[in-house]
C-alpha cells in the first residue's frame, strides 16, 4: 500500500511569477494569482502547508470587467460606528485605488487563518509597467 506524499515547508522551492493585468478580465486574473499562490499548480501540493509561489501583477489599473459591474458591483467596508457602512462602486475604487481591486479579488480567493496571511504576503501588485523584482527573474504568464 503506497502512502500519500505529504510536503515538508523546506522541501519547497519557490519561483516567481509576473502576470500582466493589461487588457485581462479581473476574475481570470484573480484565480490564475490566487491558484499560484496557493501552490495548486504543484504537484507536491499540500492543503495545511504553503506550498506556492510568489505572483507579481504589473499594469493593475487597466484591468476590464464585463457587464455593467464597474457601476453595479459594490465594495462594503464598515468604519467601527453605528450605521457606518459605506459603499464604493468599483469603478471609484479603480479610480482612487486601483491595486486594492485586484488585492481584494485575489485574497477573497485565498483560506483565511494564518496560512492564508502568510500566503497574502507573497502578492506584489503594481500599477505600471514596472516592478522592483527584476533580480528575481520572474517568469511570465499568459492568461
Amino acid at each position: 500500500m503506497q502512502k500519500t506524499y505529504l510536503a515538508k515547508p523546506h522541501e519547497v522551492t519557490r519561483h516567481f511569477y509576473l502576470i500582466d493585468a493589461n487588457n485581462k478580465i479581473l476574475g481570470r486574473v484573480a484565480s490564475k494569482a490566487a491558484a499560484i499562490l496557493r501552490g495548486k499548480h504543484k504537484a507536491i501540493f499540500t492543503p495545511h502547508i504553503d506550498c506556492g509561489d510568489t505572483v507579481i501583477i504589473i499594469n493593475a489599473d487597466k484591468i476590464r470587467v464585463t457587464a455593467k459591474k464597474l457601476t453595479d458591483k459594490l465594495y462594503q467596508r464598515y468604519t467601527g460606528y453605528p450605521s457606518g457602512r459605506k459603499l464604493t462602486a468599483l469603478g471609484d475604487l479603480l479610480a482612487k485605488k486601483p491595486t486594492q481591486v485586484m488585492r481584494l479579488a485575489v485574497t477573497r480567493m485565498l483560506p483565511r487563518g494564518p496560512l492564508g496571511f502568510k500566503i497574502r504576503k507573497k502578492l506584489k501588485i503594481y500599477t505600471g509597467d514596472k516592478h522592483p523584482h527584476q533580480a528575481q527573474k520572474p517568469v511570465t504568464l499568459a492568461i
